[in-house]
């Protein structure tokens, strides 16, 4: 069970660096971060929770990252305080965009195909 989680927090890892990297590197479209937040998102469900099934890690992730999405609608002062800092504008964003929704579709969906193909066949 140990070494499972390994394998997620190095995914996790892994990705929460490609994602800052994708924010940095100007040459980066941005919907590639948007698709390598839902994917960090993912793994952070089946760190947090592998005993579940991959699906449910799957509805939760989609759930989190739509969940976000529509609070960007929320202009609340302190809310608003929250996205300003680096740490509150790399979680909550700061504007409501209907793409994203479909960058965390396919994101999500992205990481539940690499968890089913790589890292499934490696933990058991």
């Amino acid at each position: 069970m140990k070494n499972n989680r390994l394998y997620y927090l190095s995914a996790l890892t892994i990705t929460l660096i490609l994602g800052i990297l994708s924010r940095k590197i100007n040459d980066i479209p941005l919907f590639i971060g948007d698709i390598l937040y839902a994917v960090l998102i993912y793994f952070g469900f089946r760190f947090l929770i592998m005993d579940s099934k991959k699906s449910t890690s799957l509805l939760l992730s989609l759930l989190f990252c739509f969940g976000i999405e529509i609070l960007q609608l929320v202009q609340i002062d302190w809310l608003i305080a929250i996205r300003k800092t680096t740490l509150g504008h790399y979680i909550l964003g700061e504007g409501f965009l209907w793409i994203d929704l479909l960058c965390y579709v396919v994101g999500t969906l992205m990481a539940y195909y690499l968890d089913k193909l790589f890292l499934s066949s490696r933990i058991n």
